[in-house]
């Protein structure tokens, strides 16, 4: 008889008579189920699982052999070894399978660490580029601004400025004399149909790196060009209305005017008549004619010669008339009217608008940054004087200017006598007496205008004294303006 651990299974001879026989395979099986059972319980890990798994086969195999051929001694005392326990087993299988999952969450973690170091620097080369586009994007606005400025200033403006004229317009007599001084101005030139006939308008064109070439900005000034027929017409209308009362004849020059805005709005008109004068030439010689006719009675013998069909005379309308109309047009409407001799004089007016639309952004910015109560910007910039002395007259002109009341007329006239202040200072020196000091300058003519318009006045002894305190005094609150 064997005694063993509780692992171990008693077999003895003695039962085996009175009890019934029960196979070695059957018996362990029934001795191992439980405990392989429990185990398999206990554990939940895969090295528990495989390890009942292991036992659950021996034993089916043990019993496949038990019931095939009969068990000897030796082999029962084979049998007999015990069995290693389930949880001994998995606890052998456990500590590699702990490695192994050991590993994983190493081997996550060195994948997670490098994931994201990678991310990082997708991340720091997005931020670079960013910048990077950024700053370029800076620069391109800068240059933009930069190029805005300088279309603005006076000598670049008129390169940028388009002049449209209507179609209309050329067909008359002064149009191509009008192409020609634009050409010589250096703006461009364009040739569309406008909302209004035989008018001038202006467009600016942006530099190319904010809206290309061809694009532009209009601008809000029109000028049209009135026949003078047209315009006489117009004025009959109104002289009609307003004094006799009488409709039906048709638009007034400011009906006329008004019903352009509203279809036209935003934009800032102004009309333009040329050589107006050969109107009132026409109506004189034709009242002289008429007058001629009544005194000498050749009235009905010229009507029988003259068999040619003639022009319907335009209606009589004087210089006065003329004068009341623009004025009601001009508190009505807002309109300016300019009479131009001849198709030079139109020529000349459209070049100076568009020199002064060209330059008005330039001249609006300039007065923003100035001060306002200094109405000469330029004057207070001061005077370039240059090595050679080149200079020195005008900034002596201007000391003398900065007193009150002292125009640039009386100026020239002490320049042209003292150039210098020091020739002044020498004067001053061989004077006698201050009476005489002080009246030094008083004496000196003062010329205005040319010609036949020229007027002339003396300095008088109060600039003369004004100045002569200001050169000579030694006192720094010295009052200038005499106030006894």
């Amino acid at each position: 008889m064997a005694s063993q651990d509780d692992d171990v299974m008693m077999l003895s001879s003695d039962s085996e008579g009175d009890a019934p026989y029960i196979s070695l395979a059957l018996r362990l099986k029934q001795r191992w189920a439980p405990a392989a059972g429990a185990a398999t319980t206990r554990q939940h890990q895969p090295p528990v699982r495989a390890a009942a798994a292991v036992v659950a086969t021996a034993a089916a195999a043990a019993a496949a052999a038990a019931t095939a051929t009969a068990v000897t001694p030796a082999e029962e005392r084979s049998l007999s070894t015990p069995w290693p326990s389930p949880v001994t087993f998995a606890a052998s299988v456990r500590p590699d399978a702990r490695l192994a999952e050991g590993a994983r969450v190493v081997g996550g973690r060195s994948l997670q660490t490098g994931g994201a170091a990678a991310a990082a620097a997708r991340s720091n080369r997005g931020d670079k580029e960013n910048r990077k586009l950024g700053l370029e994007r800076q620069r391109a606005e800068r240059k933009a601004q930069q190029e805005a400025a300088k279309a603005l200033r006076p000598e670049e403006c008129l390169k940028h400025m388009v002049v449209v004229v209507d179609p209309g317009l050329l067909q008359v007599e002064g149009g191509g004399a009008l192409l020609t001084s634009l050409q010589q101005l250096g703006c461009s030139c364009a040739i569309e149909k406008q909302p209004f006939p035989r008018s001038v308008s202006w467009r600016r064109r942006a530099p190319p790196g904010q809206l290309g070439e061809e694009a532009g900005v209009p601008d809000a000034h029109v000028v049209v060009q009135m026949a003078a027929d047209d315009f006489i017409s117009l004025v009959h209308n109104y002289t009609q209305v307003q004094r006799h009362g009488r409709t039906g004849l048709g638009p007034t020059l400011s009906c006329w005017v008004q019903e352009l805005q509203t279809q036209n709005p935003g934009r800032i008109v102004s009309l333009a008549v040329v050589d107006l004068d050969k109107h009132y030439k026409s109506q004189k010689s034709r009242g002289q004619k008429t007058l001629r006719e009544a005194v000498l009675g050749e009235e009905r013998a010229g009507a029988k010669r003259s068999r040619k069909p003639q022009a319907e005379p335009s209606p009589d309308v004087s210089r006065v008339d003329v004068e009341e109309a623009v004025v009601h047009l001009q508190l009505h409407t807002s309109v300016q009217v300019r009479f131009l001799a001849t198709w030079k004089d139109f020529s000349d007016h459209i070049t100076m608008t568009t020199k002064a639309i060209a330059e008005a952004p330039f001249k609006r910015e300039r007065d923003k940054t100035g001060f306002s109560f200094c109405l000469e910007s330029e004057w207070a910039g001061g005077q370039k004087v240059d090595r050679a002395g080149k200079g020195l007259l005008q900034v002596w002109k201007r000391q003398i200017q900065q007193l009150n009341r002292v125009s640039p007329d009386m100026a020239s006239a002490i320049l042209a006598a003292f150039p210098s202040p020091q020739l002044l200072q020498q004067a001053y020196q061989r004077c006698r007496t201050d009476h005489e000091r002080t009246t030094l300058l008083s004496e000196l003519m003062i010329r205005r205008g040319e010609g036949v318009t020229c007027t002339s006045r003396r300095v008088g002894p109060e600039l003369s004294r004004r100045i002569y305190l200001l050169l000579s005094s030694r006192d720094a609150q010295q009052t200038l303006d005499a106030t006894t």
